[in-house]
């Protein structure tokens, strides 16, 4: 499902000023600047000439993923402008936390089958927060941030893990305890502390507990 805003005088009065006033943390922040421009572009009737045309596939060009094929080949001449450089907050708002994570955060229950253990299953709890590549810097904060977890790089994206009970009991769930999350992903943070409180048991050593476990995954 997409929320969509395309009416010129949305975007000037509503939308850009809320940016304005409550900023973008990661890179995405460039894309909002450049975006910003092109709006004023318009708004001012500039890009109906060649010219201000130009200027916004430019701005376009340093935008998510650049310019698409057909742009490159109708303005073979035109360079991107510079990406503005955004720099990492030092402080971060734990509410701002929190809604990051609804959008780019997941709960794992995994469920290994594996004959070194007596009930045939390893179940382990993984809590993710993953991103483009280009905000390696702000993925690894979260380590210092909720003081736990490793992070790991993949080809164009990076994640931060947190896989140890004890480190999901008492600093993730803590976390989000106190600063709730609010949309359909609390579904899934529920199941997370529910299994995480059998493990807690040692319920997860048993065969009633992993058949518990299985069905708390299975929904």
């Amino acid at each position: 499902m997409y929320f969509t805003v395309n009416s010129l005088e949305a975007l000037i009065k509503v939308i850009i000023p809320h940016f304005e006033k409550y900023p973008l943390l990661t890179k995405k922040q460039a894309d909002f600047l450049l975006f910003k421009q092109i709006v004023g572009t318009m708004y001012n009737k500039q890009h109906l000439s060649i010219e201000g045309l130009k200027k916004v596939v430019s701005l376009k060009g340093a935008m998510n993923n650049g310019l698409t094929p057909i742009l490159i080949k109708y303005f073979p001449n035109i360079n991107p402008v510079e990406r503005p450089v955004i720099k990492l907050q030092e402080n971060l708002d734990p509410y701002w936390v929190a809604g990051f994570v609804e959008a780019e955060g997941c709960f794992f229950i995994t469920a290994i089958k594996s004959k070194s253990y007596k009930t045939g299953y390893q179940i382990q709890l993984n809590f993710n927060i993953v991103q483009h590549s280009r905000d390696f810097l702000l993925i690894k904060s979260f380590v210092n941030y909720f003081n736990c977890g490793a992070v790991y790089e993949n080809t164009g994206h990076v994640t931060f893990v947190v896989k140890k009970l004890s480190d999901n009991q008492d600093k993730i769930i803590s976390f989000f305890e106190k600063y709730p999350l609010q949309g359909f992903k609390l579904s899934d943070y529920n199941k997370f502390c529910r299994v995480a409180a059998l493990m807690h048991k040692k319920a997860h050593l048993t065969a009633e507990g992993i058949d518990e476990i299985l069905k708390i995954k299975t929904r």
